[in-house]
């Protein structure tokens, strides 16, 4: 399965992450003026109730408890939210990050009683974090997190140099 991480298979995963970012893009962008979130949550409440409901119970009382009275939050999430994991996607910026966030987006949505290209875009973001690095090796990850990793590991060499425990002879009898 290693093949699937190599650098040849790398481009098929940049060319999906890019789509996928594309799609995430398009859907936040189109709500960054006037959304709301109540619609829809009031629709997926709604889902909840009949024989077989498109909507757990427990998920609909997170709706009309949590996200219903807090809208207005939910208003600047998501779409910013879709905005963000698709500008990351396309650069390949934390895109382990913006493939998780749009993952959990979807889930959401699913469990919402939206059905639409949600499953579509859930299964493309687990095959490329199954993908690992390759997903990235044509973005911006590719050369933050060597980055990122280095600075860290300088400043916790900084910070614990001279805070070294010192070797503590072992008494014998």
């Amino acid at each position: 399965m290693n093949f699937l991480k190599g650098p040849k298979m790398a481009v098929i995963w940049t060319v999906l992450r890019v789509w996928l970012g594309i799609q995430w893009l398009q859907a936040g962008i189109g709500k960054l003026q006037g959304f709301d979130a109540s619609g829809f949550i009031h629709g997926a409440i709604g889902k909840a109730t009949g024989e077989h409901p498109a909507v757990q119970g427990w998920y609909a009382n997170f709706l009309q408890e949590v996200a219903l009275p807090n809208v207005g939050l939910f208003n600047i999430l998501i779409p910013w939210g879709e905005v963000l994991v698709g500008t990351g996607l396309i650069l390949g910026a934390a895109t382990v990050p913006a493939l998780l966030a749009g993952a959990f987006m979807n889930l959401n949505f699913l469990m919402a009683g939206t059905v639409s290209t949600n499953p579509i875009l859930y299964t493309v973001a687990m095959i490329l974090l199954a993908a690992g690095a390759a997903t990235y090796l044509y973005g911006v990850d590719r050369f933050a997190i060597p980055y990122v990793k280095k600075a860290i590991n300088e400043r916790n060499n900084r910070k614990n140099k001279g805070h070294r425990p010192k070797h503590i002879p072992v008494e014998t009898h």
